[in-house]
């Protein structure tokens, strides 16, 4: 991490704070920490040195204002997100899975775009992209949420394939139930956000193509793994129970 200069978006809680703060710690050179609303920074961010970035990802207009701003960027780290809440076909807001996919799909794609060159430009360097359970099967009681994320993982892939000749390096993570405020809903055991970021970095360090990042993650892929249908069915089981509980 030394000397490196890294994009957060979504930096002002949760797992993005996480990237801020153990990215710093590492000793990142500077780290952009994008925000949809700089007026709206939590103290934790505004006390961690970070440089705050005016950043809502699915502005066009920000995105290219940011990536003239962060001219030094080497490291990208796709972390904003959306969970509606919501069901997919039998749902209450028929435009919330168009806004999951704007968020959790086209905004990633829209920082790839602009950031890729600046990144080729410094001597190349990596993009993560902070993703799902939700994205490696369909997951029923998640909507519009688990498709986005699963656009967002075959995204990875082919950036990754064709920014290699620049010298930089793609990374998705496949992450489970986090303590953070979008799963406020969930009961039960969660990681600490800190977790997920320590993963990533490192992950992104190895230059691994995917990483499950935490405990939930890797029973998750070898559920699906050892029965695909049976795992698929138990999600989808999950739409009928009153409430949300992670395994302790």
């Amino acid at each position: 991490m030394a000397g490196a200069t890294i994009v957060v978006t979504g930096a002002n809680r949760g797992i993005g704070l996480a990237f801020v703060t153990e990215a710093l710690a590492r000793g990142a050179a500077k780290v952009y920490a994008g925000v949809r609303d700089t007026s709206t920074v939590t103290p934790e961010l505004a006390a961690s040195g970070a440089e705050i970035v005016q950043l809502e990802v699915t502005s066009a207009d920000d995105v290219a204002a940011a990536a003239r701003t962060c001219a030094d960027a080497t490291v990208l780290i796709n972390n904003a997100g959306l969970h509606a809440q919501d069901r997919l076909v039998k749902c209450s807001d028929v435009d919330a899975a168009r806004r999951e996919m704007e968020v959790n799909y086209f905004a990633p794609l829209l920082a790839t775009r602009a950031f890729a060159p600046v990144i080729a430009a410094n001597g190349g360097g990596s993009i993560v992209n902070v993703l799902s359970v939700a994205a490696i099967a369909p997951t029923a009681f998640m909507g519009g949420y688990s498709p986005s994320k699963a656009a967002a993982l075959y995204l990875g892939g082919i950036a990754r394939a064709e920014l290699e000749p620049d010298g930089i390096t793609v990374t998705s993570l496949i992450v489970g139930s986090v303590d953070t405020q979008m799963a406020a809903h969930v009961d039960g055991h969660k990681e600490d956000p800190r977790t997920i970021a320590v993963a990533g970095l490192r992950a992104m360090q190895r230059g691994d193509w995917t990483t499950d990042t935490d405990r939930m993650a890797f029973e998750s892929r070898a559920r699906l793994a050892l029965d695909p249908v049976r795992y698929e069915r138990g999600l989808g089981k999950l739409l009928f129970v009153d409430s949300l509980s992670t395994k302790a």
